[in-house]
């Protein structure tokens, strides 16, 4: 087993709600990294485009009202708000006992919930590395979990010709940074 100075990454599983059968996603990250590099990162798993606006949520029990995300989103958070491009894994995590899960926000629109759960501290270093997963992620901007089971069951037309969703290509995710993008 590593030591506890050599496991400078986490385990992260990301599954979306709302979906049946599961749609998931486990890759490790750097915990030096920001929520920033973090929300990249599970755009990059799931195949989204990250052209939406994102938020991670977190707080005590059921009550979800701490944000880290865009500074813009501060006045509209009840609890505790934090910027996503200055806040670290390693900050957030500290030395708290895993498995700890949080709420990803993606496209308010559309909303798409993930659940984050980071499983374990692991040693490595490098950039974000897909450790497995299933399914294809739904397209970007097809109304949300209900309108995407509505189509998966039949009851709804694909608004994307020859999208599978059982399609999964592991070897096809590229963590590679994108353009920087502008920011909402």
């Amino acid at each position: 087993m590593a030591k506890a100075k050599d496991e400078t990454r986490v385990s992260i599983k990301v599954f979306l709600y709302g979906i049946q059968p599961q749609i998931w996603r486990r890759f490790s990250i750097g915990m030096e990294v920001t929520f920033l590099a973090l929300s990249d990162a599970i755009q990059a798993a799931m195949g989204w485009d990250n052209k939406h606006p994102h938020e991670f949520r977190h707080g005590k029990g059921k009550r979800l009202v701490d944000v880290i995300g865009p500074v813009g989103l501060e006045d509209q958070t009840v609890g505790e708000f934090q910027d996503e491009t200055a806040l670290t894994l390693a900050e957030f995590l500290g030395r708290k006992k895993l498995p700890i899960r949080i709420l990803y926000r993606y496209d308010f629109a559309d909303e798409w919930i993930h659940e984050i759960v980071f499983e374990k501290r692991v040693a490595g270093s490098g950039p974000p590395e897909l450790l497995e997963g299933a399914r294809a992620c739904p397209p970007e901007d097809f109304s949300g979990a209900f309108a995407y089971m509505r189509a998966l069951h039949g009851d709804a037309e694909w608004m994307n010709p020859g999208y599978d969703p059982e399609a999964f290509d592991p070897k096809a995710v590229d963590f590679t940074p994108k353009k920087p993008r502008p920011r909402r």
